[in-house]
Parts: structure tokens; C-alpha cells; sequence
């Protein structure tokens, strides 16, 4: 089988592959003291985030062309663990992608984001909750992003938005962050044992899913701005 075209812009979804996501909920200028902030729920999964910046930045950190972004994952007990500190690096990666950080340069751009409820899919909900915040700071950005977790169980099934139980009954575990413009893969975060079809399966569904979350995005934004009217 020859490989996909570089200029399609997604993948084909395996026709026995069902594309379901739990019931999403979000709210934007929740808290006072923040520049941006937004809560987010994937059926029991719940985040807090928050957005503060344009600021002063230490000399130490400071970027001469461009903002230093700090992400920070505060768990719902506890202190930060290796797991927070390798999500924190793929939300970074995810968000300095989209942001125009050139617009803010020599100065820091940081964003809280408090796990209140973990129900499985706790990477994809950061990454969401993540870009409400940043919209909600109106910060410039080249495009929206969303996360989409995948999980791939005994029966080789695709489960999209998975629980914690689908989570620890999986074989596999990936979670994309899918750009808004062309359904582009921007990071990727894997565990577990699984093929290259898989993969292939799994990024299919996501950017799929994705259409579904950016549809709930504009219809929350919608909403909010039409109550302010």
C-alpha cells in the first residue's frame, strides 16, 4: 500500500472504528486575579486554567525575541510527580505552536492548570481547558488546538475519550493535540504496545474527533459573547 499523500489533510478513519466522546463542559473568566481562565469537563474529568501574562520576566528566563512560557500541572493531592513534569512539557510544546510568542517579546507568559477530577483522558482535558484559557486571555495565536486521547484495548477496539477503568484495561494509550486549521498533529504523547496501522488508526480518529471539539469550542464562545450582548 503506498503511503498517504503529505497534502491530505487527515487520515481515513477504519469504517468499524465508532468516533464517541463523553459530554464536555467549559466556562471562561471564572477567576478574578488571572488574565485568562476557563474551566474544562470530559464527562468526571474536570481542570481549572489559568492564564497570566503578558509580564515581567526574570533575567534568567528571558528570550530576546519571543515570550518564555511556563506550564505548570498542580495534581488534585499532593505534589507534582515525573508523570505532571512530562505533561507539562507536552502542553509547552502544544501551546508555544500555536501562540505568536513573537508579538511578546523579553517578557514570561505562565499557565496554571489545577487537575480537579481525573475520570481517565486527563492529558487531552489539560490541553483543552489550556486553549479556552489562552482565548479567554486574548492572546494571539496562529491557530486553536485541541486534545484527543485514544486508548486501544485487548479486542484491538479504538476508544476515543476513554475512562480511567477503559485506561487501565487498554494495552494502549495515545493522546494528540490535533491544530485547528489543518488537522494537524502538533504533539504526541504514547504508551503501551501497539502497531504502526494502529497509529495510523488512532491519529485517523483523533483529527476526526477534533471536529467535534472545535464545533463545542464555537458554540461555548457563542454562547458566552450572546449573554454579554
Amino acid at each position: 500500500m503506498s503511503p498517504p499523500s503529505p497534502r491530505s489533510r487527515s487520515m481515513e478513519v477504519c469504517a468499524r472504528t465508532n468516533v464517541t466522546l463523553r459530554e464536555f463542559g467549559c466556562e471562561q473568566t471564572l477567576l478574578s486575579r488571572p488574565d485568562g481562565s476557563a474551566s474544562f469537563v470530559q464527562g468526571d474529568t474536570s481542570v481549572m486554567a489559568a492564564v497570566y501574562g503578558p509580564a515581567e520576566v526574570k533575567v534568567s528566563k528571558e528570550i530576546y525575541d519571543r515570550a518564555t512560557l511556563e506550564v505548570l500541572i498542580q495534581p488534585k493531592v499532593g505534589l507534582p510527580s515525573v508523570r505532571e513534569r512530562s505533561q507539562e512539557q507536552c502542553v509547552r510544546e502544544t501551546c508555544e505552536a500555536s501562540l505568536l510568542l513573537t508579538l511578546h517579546p523579553r517578557s514570561s507568559l505562565t499557565l496554571i492548570l489545577q487537575l480537579i477530577h481525573d475520570d481517565g483522558s486527563r492529558l487531552s482535558c489539560f490541553l483543552n481547558a489550556a486553549c479556552m484559557a489562552l482565548m479567554d486571555a486574548g492572546l494571539p495565536m496562529n491557530c486553536l488546538f485541541c486534545g484527543v486521547t485514544c486508548a486501544i484495548n485487548a479486542d484491538s477496539e479504538i476508544i476515543t475519550d476513554p475512562t480511567a477503568a477503559q485506561e487501565k484495561e487498554s494495552r494502549a494509550l495515545m493522546t494528540f493535540a490535533i491544530d485547528s486549521k489543518e488537522q494537524r498533529v502538533m504533539m504526541s504523547y504514547t504508551t503501551g504496545s501497539f502497531s504502526v496501522h494502529e497509529l495510523q488508526q488512532c491519529i485517523a480518529v483523533s483529527q476526526k474527533a477534533s471536529e467535534n471539539i472545535f464545533q463545542f469550542y464555537r458554540d461555548s464562545v457563542r454562547r458566552r459573547y450572546s449573554k454579554n450582548l
